[in-house]
């Protein structure tokens, strides 16, 4: 009854007329179900009515179940799941932010039967509505704060929270080079001490174009730099998601309005931003999420409904490995991949938005096939749905998944 006891009490946070009732676990082997191989979908009610949650889907290949949600742990607030941790902690408690309901729940799927709710946040000193996170060497997590104080009128910064999500410090974004900047996303240079984080307004309402660049050791703003355009003009607006190649001294970072860059010479005076090439934009499918598996970079390009496989092993002249078509207006946002890096799991929009796709990478070669999707078949178009009426925690209707890890 452990899990019962830690979602009523979350409940408290929402308005939302929630029924509490117990979540017993799953026994294990049930079906022959694999309690290792999950996926955790951190999904949100599509009419918005009910309780964001986190759903429990069954990844491994084999088992009878294959591809089912077998659990769901509703969180007590229609706050608008977003993003999730990419990669799960070696700890196996995670970060998941509603962002519009400007809280961060901490997920324990540790235990053998349904995750529990470890915690939540929604303001840390000054700062709000946390955004991403990524893990320190330490084991802390770094996080991007959109704002300080409510609403949007000013930027947020970086934020360094310990495992059980207490604040450790923190350091303002704002810099009039770039007045627009949001904190979006980020990635950890530890080899150079550097902190890379990119500047997107959630709220849609600012046009920031700059990227900036921390000392990792005492979260220092160094430098505020605005990324050059490329053919169409516009490729630099709202830049999304950084990723460092592997020599640990260069960062690849997209756009939402699909350019691609590359950050080098970070850990000088002048880091240097070079305009790499765009990909097809036709808003409002704006390119989003992307996966760095070895020298390949898998990136969501809703325009063309599909992900695009690139090859950086010369990262100055990336070249096109794959455009892996996903479906009719089926819209990628959400990607994130496996620790084999040879699994990735995709959300978006359109005909995406009550489906998780499932897409098998070859890490070698940078080529992807949609993977069979167990018991999410679809009669010819891939998924596994999140258009059902009956949940584990209740009959809530349609639900519409974003975040997404793997656990193994």
């Amino acid at each position: 009854m452990r899990t019962l006891a830690v979602s009523c009490a979350v409940i408290a946070l929402s308005s939302l007329a929630l029924g509490c009732s117990p979540i017993e676990p799953s026994e294990e082997g049930r079906g022959g179900s694999s309690k290792q191989d999950l996926l955790y979908v951190w999904a949100f009610d599509s009419d918005k009515q009910s309780s964001d949650f986190l759903a429990v889907v069954q990844a491994d290949a084999d088992a009878d179940d294959y591809g089912e949600v077998i659990e769901t742990v509703p969180v007590g607030l229609a706050g608008g799941a977003h993003h999730t941790e990419h990669r799960m902690p070696d700890d196996k408690i995670f970060f998941a932010n509603a962002f519009a309901g400007g809280t961060t729940f901490l997920f324990d799927a540790g235990g053998p039967g349904t995750p529990r709710i470890a915690g939540s946040f929604r303001s840390r000193a000054s700062f709000t509505f946390p955004h991403s996170f990524e893990r320190l060497p330490s084991g802390n997590v770094l996080a991007t704060f959109q704002n300080l104080g409510e609403g949007n009128v000013l930027a947020g910064g970086l934020v360094e929270l310990d495992a059980a999500g207490k604040f450790v410090r923190g350091s303002e974004a704002a810099d009039p080079a770039d007045p627009e900047l949001r904190p979006y996303s980020l990635v950890i240079l530890p080899k150079i001490d550097r902190v890379v984080s990119t500047t997107a307004d959630m709220r849609g309402q600012l046009r920031a174009t700059s990227i900036q660049v921390w000392r990792l050791s005492d979260l220092q703003l160094l430098k505020t730099i605005q990324l050059p355009s490329g053919e169409r003009g516009d490729e630099n607006v709202m830049p999304a998601e950084p990723r460092a190649l592997p020599d640990g001294e260069t960062v690849i970072v997209n756009s939402f309005s699909c350019g691609l860059f590359m950050l080098s010479e970070l850990d000088s005076l002048e880091p240097q931003a070079r305009y790499l090439r765009n990909f097809p934009y036709q808003p409002p499918h704006r390119c989003a999420l992307a996966v760095l598996a070895g020298s390949f970079w898998i990136q969501t390009v809703p325009t063309s409904e599909a992900l695009v496989s690139l090859d950086l092993s010369d990262p100055t002249a990336p070249t096109v490995v794959q455009e892996l078509k996903l479906g009719e207006d089926y819209r990628p946002h959400w990607i994130s991949a496996d620790q084999t890096q040879n699994r990735i799991v995709a959300t978006g929009r359109g005909a995406m938005e009550h489906r998780v796709v499932l897409v098998s990478l070859d890490p070698k070669t940078g080529r992807m096939t949609i993977a069979p999707n167990g018991g999410g078949d679809l009669a010819g178009s891939a998924g596994i749905r999140f258009d059902r009426t009956d949940w584990p925690h209740g009959s809530t209707g349609p639900a519409t998944p974003h975040g997404a890890l793997y656990r193994h």
